[in-house]
């Protein structure tokens, strides 16, 4: 069983950046797929970002639209989910997951980091 613990939420001005970091222990991190989900008030959970455990490959929403980048050092045991040209509406609690392969009801989840993109 893996246990995730997200960081790296903060305000930021928009258009600025953040970097959200995962961070996993209790088992490899290498074994997962990892997702990143995010609600905002008010509003359904909604993927983001996946990165497949076996190959690295990645896949991302649709309104993304490259601003967001996610990648993986499981060396460090840690997933990141680069975040730039923020927008108000990105304003969300941000979630990592992990599970076997990228799914939007993934089995192991983190408590969450707060972004808020706000002048």
């Amino acid at each position: 069983q893996v246990q995730l613990v997200e960081s790296g939420g903060d305000l930021v001005q928009p258009g600025g950046s953040l970097r959200l970091s995962c961070a996993a222990s209790g088992s490899p991190l290498a074994n997962y797929a990892i997702g990143w989900f995010r609600q905002a008030p008010g509003k359904e959970r909604e993927e983001v970002a996946c990165i497949r455990g076996s190959d690295g490959s990645t896949v991302y929403a649709n309104w993304v639209k490259g601003r967001f980048t996610i990648s993986r050092d499981n060396s460090k045991n840690t997933a990141y989910l680069q975040m730039d040209s923020l927008k108000p509406e990105d304003t969300a609690v941000y979630y990592c997951a992990a599970d076997s392969w990228c799914t939007v009801d993934m089995d192991y989840w983190g408590i969450g980091t707060l972004v808020t993109v706000s002048s």
